[in-house]
């Protein structure tokens, strides 16, 4: 088709997604649409349960990754192009990215896509190794996911490093299943856990954890790990900044996270984060034209999240319709209309707030903790998100 409209959206997690369920969606109202998805991982990873997935028993491999062809398979054929792959390039004037597939030939060459509108979702990744985002592919991850648990089954003694949502959210379903029988420790880098909360709200938090007897060690900013294996057991060395050693049976880290932005050039991302710069439409800054767009943790604007994510792929998804297909100017990105922060601490209770206002765990428990939003999942799959 001679005046075919090509998107391609990098990321095929929450943001990503999306986006591409709102736009094939129209299929019959714009047939010269073409959506083509890179992605890294052949399936959807609800990662947000990843924390309660590392306990033993709790969360089948199949409800928490599900087939991105799945997905994309009620479209029509013609419409649709599932790459698996990782962006390692783009050019923003040229309007091309290169993909490295993903297969058996190491040596292969990327494949070069041309595009019309760019949408990057490529989302943040942990310079460690666990399993709080997709970091692989799907066998490498399930294999982690498998590996994580055993491990965890098997300590007497588990270092959680990082107290933001993440470590809260692992130490608290940790504390949960083992606060009894084994030992937990979260450590925080600053005086209290979830840097950057009022102070009131994180020293609730830490009442939630202790109720769950979690030893909570303040101004551990770790410095150095060393792990040893002997015939027994692992066992990990924990060097702190301020000289002191703890020893354990698995470390646990949450901190770390950082964007996949590195195939982008640099006069578009933040010089600190590395995230990416975009307008007021969730259009990337520098770039003519309303060409690229980004969504979810490579922006992390006004911060990472689950509920910002979901407005912003809607926003993009609009003003992609908007540019490309009607010829129409873009309007401005909408989020949530309060920022709410919400923490499972365990399968029983929760933290959280609605702009300032504290909400009772129970409520925080049954909007989150209860199912960590595993119902989402099937949404995602059959485009009902969207």
């Amino acid at each position: 088709m001679a005046d075919t409209k090509t998107v391609v959206i990098l990321g095929g997690s929450l943001g990503g997604l999306h986006v591409a369920h709102a736009l094939l969606k129209k299929h019959q109202q714009y047939p010269n649409l073409r959506v083509i998805l890179v992605s890294k991982n052949t399936h959807f990873y609800w990662n947000i349960a990843s924390v309660r997935a590392i306990i033993p028993g709790q969360i089948p491999d199949q409800k928490m990754l599900r087939e991105l062809s799945e997905a994309l398979q009620p479209y029509p054929s013609n419409m649709y192009e599932l790459v698996i792959g990782e962006a390692i390039s783009s050019d923003f004037t040229a309007k091309t990215v290169k993909v490295q597939l993903n297969n058996s030939d190491p040596e292969s060459e990327p494949r070069e896509i041309i595009y019309d509108h760019l949408v990057l979702a490529t989302g943040a990744r942990y310079t460690n190794d666990t399993p709080w985002k997709a970091n692989s592919d799907y066998q490498s991850l399930v294999n982690l996911l498998h590996d994580t648990a055993s491990k965890v089954g098997k300590a007497s003694h588990i270092i959680v490093a990082g107290a933001g949502a993440t470590g809260v959210e692992v130490a608290g379903e940790l504390g949960y299943e083992y606060g009894k029988t084994k030992r937990i420790t979260l450590l925080a880098s600053g005086q209290h856990v979830l840097p950057g909360e009022q102070e009131s709200f994180s020293s609730a938090t830490e009442n939630e954890l202790k109720k769950l007897n979690i030893t909570i060690q303040k101004g551990a900013r770790v410095r150095e790990v060393a792990r040893a294996l002997d015939e027994k057991e692992e066992r990990y060395t924990v060097q702190l900044e301020n000289g002191q050693n703890l020893e354990c049976n698995l470390y646990l880290p949450t901190q770390g996270m950082v964007p996949n932005s590195d195939y982008i050039n640099a006069k578009h991302l933040d010089s600190k984060t590395k995230t990416v710069l975009v307008d007021e439409f969730l259009h990337v800054t520098g770039v003519p034209g309303n060409t690229v767009w980004a969504v979810g943790d490579i922006v992390s604007k006004p911060r990472a999240g689950f509920m910002i994510t979901q407005k912003q792929a809607s926003s993009v998804a609009k003003n992609v319709e908007l540019t490309l297909l009607q010829n129409k100017e873009p309007v401005p990105a909408k989020g949530p209309p309060v920022d709410i922060l919400a923490c499972a601490v365990g399968r029983g209770r929760g933290v959280g707030r609605m702009g300032p206002i504290r909400l009772p765990s129970f409520g925080v428990w049954l909007a989150k903790g209860r199912t960590l939003g595993m119902q989402f999942v099937d949404q995602y799959i059959s485009g009902s998100i969207a």
